[in-house]
């Protein structure tokens, strides 16, 4: 991407763009967009960032303002040299501890600790090194979900991206059957690097991972592989509405859902549409402006 325009709003304002954007079905792929917190120690100023890799007109420039309710903040634009912005964004990240995890980049070394599991995780085209928070809310999810004593034989990451997720579950329950999909064909190298960098075993077997390319549950690889005791989505609150009904066919009675991605403010209506198709609540973990969600579908 060689193109970048900026908005500048206050927080709320941010967030109903990206809430916008995620209901946008007609958005142009090409648009990458993101918000966050300008700093700190002002944490209710945010920016809009919109990468391209061609120069915006006024079409691209159109498609941000429609995602403002009211008049649009200013955007400024400038070009950018050319480099993969998704390595580069989490190159030099520091580690992070989540849970039983500890996940680094090949910059770091390993954390030697008893009863901590090590993930390096470098810095890639696909999304979840662990740093962001949602990825280590998950890690911390998944390490309280084991400490309750859930046994899992059976489980899925939907939306995969580096692997990270599967990876953690294979460690808490390593003789469970063990599933990735992601709508993106480029996560399949990177799980596959990932995991030989991991120790982490491909395969069908128990105890090993299978990775397919998939929309949501669409592939005939889930289908055959489930009913799962566990799914795990940590993408985008859009789609976690519409694979709500999916995810609860695809998980045997009793079984468990963990849902990331979404903004606590998206969390009323994740949790409506889990309802609607019969899962419930078991507990939530809030990481700054992030909900992650563990559900459980009916038992019968």
């Amino acid at each position: 991407m060689s193109w970048k325009i900026t908005a500048f709003a206050p927080r709320s304002v941010i967030e109903g763009a990206l809430v916008a954007h995620e209901d946008a079905f007609d958005w142009d792929p090409e648009i990458v967009i993101s918000g966050s917190e300008i700093a700190e120690d002002k944490p209710d100023d945010w920016q809009l960032e919109a990468w391209m890799a061609h120069k915006p007109g006024k079409t691209e420039k159109d498609a941000l303002a429609a995602l403002f309710t009211g008049e649009a903040p200013a955007f400024t634009v400038e070009e950018l040299p050319e480099t993969d912005w998704l390595v580069a964004s989490q190159e030099g990240l520091e580690p992070i501890r989540a849970g039983r995890f500890y996940v680094h980049t090949p910059e770091y070394p390993p954390l030697d600790e008893p009863g901590i599991t090590d993930f390096v995780i470098p810095a890639s085209q696909a999304f979840g090194t662990g740093q962001h928070a949602t990825t280590a809310g998950c890690l911390e999810m998944l390490t309280y979900m084991k400490s309750r004593g859930l046994i899992i034989r059976n489980h899925a990451d939907i939306g995969t991206g580096t692997g990270l997720l599967a990876f953690a579950a294979m460690t808490l329950w390593p003789r469970a059957r063990a599933t990735a999909s992601d709508i993106d064909a480029v996560c399949a190298t990177v799980v596959a690097d990932n995991a030989d960098a991991n120790g982490v075993p491909l395969g069908g077997r128990p105890g090993e991972l299978v990775m397919t390319i998939a929309d949501g549950m669409d592939a005939p690889l889930l289908d055959v592989r489930g009913p799962y005791d566990l799914i795990m989505a940590n993408i985008l609150a859009g789609p976690l509405v519409s694979l709500a009904p999916d995810f609860a066919k695809s998980l045997a009675p009793g079984g468990h859902l963990l849902l990331a991605g979404l903004l606590e403010t998206q969390e009323a209506s994740v949790r409506r549409a889990c309802r609607r198709a019969g899962l419930r609540l078991v507990a939530r973990l809030v990481k700054g402006d992030w909900s992650i969600l563990w559900m459980r579908a009916r038992r019968f």
